[in-house]
């Protein structure tokens, strides 16, 4: 493959390329995709290449290995729903909902579809290709998606939750959260 330049995203002046190439996992692509959201830079197209498949790769519709790195170099970008919390993070792969210490107490609803309302074992969110945007689930005690939902928007009210994102665990406990489909979309590259 062709050596490309490496560059760190810090400003908006430190974006000026028309494409981007992000070689690395999911949280990798999700942090890139936020900092170009904090940037309101969502016009510069995206490429994702991953070593394996992923839940980005899954949920999106993405090539891994070798084709996501061709793709990168010659494929065309498409718009893609961007989710995002409320604090500008950007959900690529998939999120998991679960209790502080045990099952997950409260209430969660896809746009105005109740998923639980009590206890459930979790509740897995991912992004998808097309709108409404995301789909989300209650999860078994095997953390298996049960039934999936689609909707621009999930919600969360709880006793206490950790949230997991594109496989990182965050370090607080919320009592409340929501994903939600951007304004503008992302610019992925196929």
């Amino acid at each position: 493959m062709t050596a490309l330049p490496e560059l760190s995203i810090d400003r908006v002046g430190d974006v000026d390329a028309g494409r981007l190439v992000v070689v690395g996992t999911d949280a990798d692509l999700g942090t890139v995709l936020s900092r170009l959201l904090k940037l309101d830079r969502l016009d510069v197209e995206v490429a994702f290449v991953p070593r394996w498949r992923t839940a980005a790769t899954r949920a999106c519709g993405l090539r891994f290995g070798g084709g996501a790195a061709r793709a990168a170099l010659t494929g065309a970008a498409q718009p893609m729903p961007l989710i995002r919390d409320e604090s500008g993070n950007v959900l690529v792969g998939a999120a998991l909902w679960v209790g502080e210490s045990g099952p997950l107490h409260g209430e969660a609803i896809a746009d105005d579809t109740v998923l639980f309302d009590g206890v459930a074992p979790g509740v897995r969110i991912e992004p998808t290709r097309d709108a409404p945007g995301l789909r989300a689930s209650v999860v078994s005690r095997r953390m298996r998606p049960r039934g999936w939902v689609s909707g621009r928007a999930a919600q969360l009210g709880t006793t206490g939750a950790s949230v997991t994102r594109d496989g990182e665990p965050s370090t607080r406990v919320v009592r409340r959260f929501a994903y939600y489909r951007h304004v503008t979309d992302w610019q992925a590259v196929c």
